[in-house]
């Protein structure tokens, strides 16, 4: 067993009580974690004025969002790993450390290209936390009280994309992109004093070797699905060079390939449990279909939230600060509703929550397909609402059930896996979308329309697509069950 020097190591708690120990741990990395999710959700709003200030086009800047979510998901299948080899004060420390560093890249960056760099960095760190945050909570909290606490979770981490877009939004009508990372270096700079102080480390840790050529898969397979898909309908218009509509096909095949070795690789290194990602985790088939509408739902919803500062901004005309006021109301929703969702799980089970939850998911994305230039502001207020109501119905009853339904050795993988997918599905959303808003933006500005007409028609497709994959998840939300230890 691995331990750092000067601090303990804290029990599992007993299965009716929460070890205090373990909800400062848990409460540290919710300040980490406020802060990733702060400067994820500040982006979004600032897309629009970053391709114009740096001079490049929606389909380029839009990988400052795919690529910190690309990144985290080459990352967060080694947490699973990770979290076994090292103490959770390292993890945590390594974690806030890159997000830092990160950050402060991006503060002096001078362009594209190094901007693009301190995302990925601040991604590696944000790709670490979100598993970290997830396993503990399944180790610290006993079985009948992880709905309560992931509302909990859920108020918290809700504060950040409440504060986040109309953040943005000001400051970048008052003071200009740089100061995004100028105001939440320092908060992360304080919570990596706070964790150096005051983390404690959980569980046991392992000697596994970490399997290097299952990193190199992951990153080839999961890279190149989602950069493949980011190419399609890229909004080269006419000027495109023949052939070219055939490249990202194969570069998303090689991907699917690579997807494939990284599966076989796991499993053959899972019977030494040796393997990077165990996905004996999928085992569970309450863990499946969970994981499925996580990576369904995700795959709409960041591709939906990266679309929207868009279409505010370039076809409904808005400024930055609007838009972000637009978001606001809806993400107050959502996390004021987080305890209440958490008790509901707690006493109903996920059906109660998740039917009606993926129902309104779907149904705030076909009524975005609809809007146009002059739509009422008011009624796009609502429709947010109505979308996050949908998603803290949705969030607590599948990260409880699915987690909970693995054996407590699984936990790490459990997490590591859904996390994986959840952020290849988001950033494969964002790039889809983007793409269509792109080529439909493109071919608009060469017949000579300006850039509100010709996005239009674009923001509308886009969001039909996504409202279409987001009626998958309400069929499968009759599947999901409480596991047993739960329901005890």
């Amino acid at each position: 067993m691995t331990t750092d020097t000067g601090t303990t190591r804290a029990q599992p708690a007993p299965h009716d009580a929460i070890d205090p120990a373990g909800m400062r741990v848990i409460w540290l990395l919710l300040i980490a974690a406020f802060v990733a999710i702060l400067n994820e959700t500040t982006m979004a709003i600032a897309i629009p004025a970053l391709n114009e200030s740096l001079g490049i086009p929606p389909e380029q800047g839009q990988w400052l969002t795919s690529a910190f979510m690309l990144t985290m998901a080459v990352v967060i299948p080694t947490t699973g790993f990770l979290l076994q080899r090292f103490t959770t004060r390292q993890v945590f420390l390594a974690a806030i450390t890159l997000f830092s560093l990160g950050t402060a890249i991006c503060l002096v960056s001078p362009g594209f290209l190094l901007l693009l760099v301190g995302r990925v960095v601040q991604a590696a760190g944000t790709g670490i936390m979100m598993p970290l945050l997830m396993t503990t909570m399944m180790n610290v909290v006993p079985a009948h009280s992880r709905g309560r606490m992931m509302g909990r979770v859920g108020l918290v981490m809700s504060l950040a994309p409440a504060i986040g877009p109309t953040m943005s939004g000001i400051v970048l009508d008052s003071l200009g992109w740089r100061w995004l990372f100028g105001i939440v270096l320092p908060i992360a700079v304080v919570a990596l004093a706070i964790g150096a102080r005051w983390m404690t480390n959980l569980g046991e840790t392992t000697h596994a070797p970490i399997d290097v050529l299952s990193i190199i898969l992951s990153a080839f397979a999961f890279g190149g699905i989602v950069f493949g898909l980011s190419q399609l309908g890229g909004g080269h218009g006419g000027d495109a060079p023949a052939g070219s509509a055939a490249l990202p096909w194969i570069i998303i095949v090689g991907g699917a390939v690579f997807l494939a070795l990284f599966v076989w690789r796991q499993i053959a290194l899972q019977k030494k449990d040796d393997a990077l990602l165990d996905l004996r985790v999928f085992r569970s088939r309450n863990f499946v279909v969970a994981v499925v509408i996580m990576a369904v739902v995700a795959l709409a919803m960041f591709g939906t939230f990266s679309l929207l500062p868009l279409y505010l901004q370039n076809v409904a005309g808005l400024e930055a600060t609007e838009a972000g006021l637009v978001l606001l109301p809806g993400s107050i929703l959502m996390g004021l509703l987080g305890p209440v969702m958490g008790r509901i799980y707690d006493a109903r089970g996920p059906k109660t929550l998740l039917v009606p939850g993926t129902i309104m998911i779907a149904a705030a994305m076909f009524t975005y397909s609809t809007v146009g230039a002059h739509t009422p502001t008011i009624f796009l207020v609502a429709v947010q609402m109505v979308m996050s109501l949908g998603l803290a119905a949705s969030f607590t009853p599948l990260f409880s059930a699915s987690l909970g339904s693995l054996e407590r050795r699984l936990y790490s993988h459990g997490s590591a896996a859904l996390n994986t997918l959840q952020q290849v599905a988001g950033a494969a959303g964002t790039a889809l979308l983007i793409s269509i808003y792109s080529s439909f933006l493109h071919a608009g500005e060469q017949a000579g329309l300006d850039a509100s007409t010709a996005g239009e028609p674009g923001a509308r497709a886009a969001f039909l697509v996504a409202a279409c994959i987001a009626l998958a998840p309400v069929v499968l939300a009759f599947f999901i069950r409480k596991p047993e230890d739960q329901e005890h």
